[in-house]
């Protein structure tokens, strides 16, 4: 099973068709989606609405069928203040339509209660299009940390409604394998991958987190022993953007080498 994935933000907004060539021509099996770019762009990647075009829908869907790529992860469903979820059916219609196999979520909304209760609108949605869904946590957002993940799984209270665990922001929120070990292993559903140091050198969290994390194996974090603590099973997907490379001119196939190279080690030592 090819369980490597390349995550969207490590591609600086290339567009669908593309994406999903660069992750077939590196041997990943798996993508997330979202349906327009984020505001990094720094190869000028011409803007693209997947929610709004029907055409590159189906040009999208025909790329992912030729080239033998699933979109494991659908993002962008993000709760916010004054969002309802129930309002984003199109969004949740185009995410279906393009064959994702689970929509994740995480909170800008500060309200607590009211993020659990947008999840659990979210995971029905989502569901009754045929996908799974994933929270995930990181420093800064509503939920950020394990624990208050899994309070979230807890008041949902679905099997299809899990943990997206990204290993750099396990570790920066204070957890680390052991407490993955812990848990019951249905309640994790997907890997985020990448490497940072433990300590953070940028002004703030995201800023890191959405720029410049590292190669596996380039930083400091206990990666091999993360995944010995999550199912075999899982999509492990690599979210590594490198900013200052992109702006370097190095572009997407050059830059995520290496990373989908290092992956594979680990995986493969994984396996030994």
């Amino acid at each position: 099973m090819n369980r490597l994935g390349i995550e969207m933000i490590s591609a600086f907004g290339l567009p669908p068709v593309e994406y999903v060539h660069l992750a077939a021509d590196l041997g990943c099996a798996h993508v997330s989606f979202a349906l327009g770019q984020t505001d990094i762009n720094p190869h000028g990647y011409a803007r693209y609405d997947l929610k709004g075009d029907a055409a590159l829908r189906r040009a999208t869907r025909v790329a992912l069928r030729d080239r033998g790529v699933s979109i494991s992860l659908a993002e962008g469903l993000t709760v916010r203040p004054g969002v309802e979820a129930r309002d984003r059916a199109a969004e949740f219609d185009a995410f279906a339509e393009l064959g994702a196999k689970r929509i994740n979520t995480v909170s800008l909304d500060p309200d607590l209660g009211r993020t659990f209760d947008q999840f659990a609108i979210t995971v029905q949605m989502a569901a009754e299009r045929g996908m799974e869904a994933t929270t995930e946590f990181a420093p800064g957002l509503t939920v950020a940390d394990l624990q208050t993940a899994l309070q979230a799984i807890r008041h949902v209270g679905r099997p299809d409604f899990r943990v997206l665990v990204d290993t750099m922001h396990l570790v920066r929120s204070g957890s680390g394998p052991a407490d993955l070990a812990a848990l019951d292993p249905k309640l994790i559903g997907y890997v985020q991958l990448c490497d940072a140091p433990l300590v953070s050198r940028f002004s703030t969290y995201m800023e890191e987190a959405m720029t410049e994390r590292r190669v596996p194996g380039q930083g400091e974090l206990p990666l091999l022993e993360i995944l010995r603590a999550v199912p075999r099973d899982l999509v492990v997907s690599l979210e590594v953007p490198l900013l200052s490379q992109a702006k370097a001119g190095i572009g997407p196939l050059d830059r995520l080498r290496p990373a989908v190279a290092a992956a594979r080690d680990l995986l493969a030592r994984l396996d030994s």
